[in-house]
């Protein structure tokens, strides 16, 4: 699977593990930075570049990583077509694919050990959207007022 990763500083040191863990499972993975530290860098820059890689590839999927994610989710979710949720468990994980078709995880690198943080993109990337009408609809409802404006 084609995987899109960003983070600033805060989750520097676990993007850089999550890329070699992705990797080692055959992933084709695309670093969108930050490349090296530096404890003053900015997030959005990086979310949305990585936000704007997932867009433009209907088969990628992404993730993001900062201090908590927040501010990353909310830079990645400026690029139509993106829905990145923020995860903080392995059900979250899960849900945010079956019902929601995000595209994008958004994850606190000061919130979880490496195993969790490894455990929910396994539980993202492994599940499928349901393909449910009610989740169709309500996904559908957010592209149309995403596209009117």
């Amino acid at each position: 699977m084609r995987i899109h990763i960003a983070t600033d500083h805060a989750g520097f040191e676990e993007k850089n593990a999550l890329v070699e863990f992705l990797r080692e499972q055959g992933h084709d993975v695309t670093d969108h930075g930050a490349h090296h530290f530096d404890a003053d860098d900015d997030y959005p820059a990086f979310c949305i570049d990585c936000a704007k890689a997932v867009a433009a590839d209907p088969s990628a999927l992404g993730i993001v990583i900062g201090g908590s994610g927040n501010g990353e989710q909310i830079s990645a979710n400026k690029v139509p077509g993106v829905r990145a949720a923020l995860v903080w468990n392995h059900e979250i994980a899960r849900l945010a694919r079956q019902h929601n078709d995000a595209n994008i995880i958004s994850l606190g690198a000061r919130q979880h050990s490496q195993a969790e943080l490894e455990e929910f993109v396994t539980a993202f990337l492994e599940e499928p959207f349901s393909k449910a009408e009610r989740h169709q609809r309500r996904i559908d409802q957010i592209s149309a007022y995403e596209n009117a404006r």
